[in-house]
């Protein structure tokens, strides 16, 4: 193993990740017999197989995947390392790994944005997803922090609430219900919905919610995206609840408007998370702390952002 390479240790690390010599040769800029020789000398080097071929697809040996664990604590060091020698210098720089899930993309480039004003050096990768997709990443520790919209305790995760995340009825203006100021929550019995898709922690809110109140809605459609939903409703298919920042690019011209139904908003919290046994990165920690200490100036859109009806 002594004899193994950072250069070696990169390629298998990259092939691990692809289980394809043309998708690693592709991201490290080299050939593909390249990466085949750098992963037989790795190989040789360990002296037991690393991975093991079963039809056209690649897999990591135990010992491959004892040396991934190795190459990612390895990799995450020196990175660590590098970051705390730029902080040390007075230039905090390096990359900030972020996963989100969709809904989370309508507050958090502007946080991203003024906390890159502040520290220019650093490079963001950000991910936006679903809740499920976010799970399998934190499985993978692909990522330094996670937003979400409901703690994960069951992922052995580090989890804080830092912003307000109520959820709305959204009409279209021309709606019968549109009309009334106080609407009781069985007046939605029956109603024509789109909902999001199974899984998403907006949807679960909502089912919880009816089941309280015995409400039965009618569900017309399922979509994955926050916007789609928007158009749905703004094309007469049916109402929707959605998280009160979805309506940020909404204004005075929009076709929606937020019904005033009893029980609503109902209240959630955004959560930044990490891993519990993940030593954030100094960026990770620059981050994570401008995150609690300035997610206040970012709040839910108002209301009255909708022209009434």
């Amino acid at each position: 193993m002594i004899q193994a390479t950072l250069h070696q240790l990169k390629v298998f690390e990259t092939m691990a990740r692809h289980g394809s010599f043309t998708r690693a040769a592709e991201e490290l800029l080299i050939t593909q017999p390249t990466v085949s020789s750098q992963i037989k000398q790795l190989t040789k080097s360990i002296g037991l197989p690393l991975f093991e071929q079963i039809g056209k697809r690649l897999y990591l040996t135990e010992a491959g995947k004892e040396l991934l664990k190795t190459c990612q604590e390895v990799f995450g060091r020196l990175e660590n390392f590098e970051m705390k020698v730029a902080d040390l210098k007075g230039t905090r720089q390096g990359q900030l790994k972020l996963a989100v899930i969709t809904t989370a993309k309508y507050f958090i480039p502007r946080i991203l944005g003024t906390f890159c004003q502040k520290y220019p050096g650093i490079d963001i990768s950000l991910n936006v997803t679903n809740h499920r997709h976010i799970q399998e990443r934190m499985m993978e520790n692909q990522d330094d922090l996670y937003i979400v919209s409901e703690p994960l305790n069951s992922m052995g995760l580090s989890t804080q609430p830092f912003l307000d995340n109520p959820l709305v009825v959204i009409a279209p203006k021309n709606h019968p219900l549109s009309r009334k100021q106080k609407i009781p929550i069985n007046d939605l019995d029956g109603e024509v919905f789109i909902m999001r898709e199974s899984g998403s922690g907006t949807r679960q809110a909502i089912q919880e919610l009816f089941y309280q109140h015995g409400v039965s809605v009618e569900v017309r459609l399922e979509l994955g995206s926050n916007e789609a939903i928007k158009h749905a409703i703004a094309g007469n298919l049916g109402i929707s609840i959605l998280s009160q920042h979805t309506l940020i690019s909404e204004g005075k011209d929009s076709e929606l408007t937020i019904l005033n139904v009893d029980h609503f908003p109902i209240k959630r919290r955004w959560y930044v998370a990490y891993l519990e046994d993940k030593q954030l990165s100094v960026v990770a920690q620059a981050f994570l702390d401008y995150l609690l200490q300035e997610s206040s100036k970012f709040s839910v859109p108002p209301v009255n952002l909708l022209a009434k009806v």
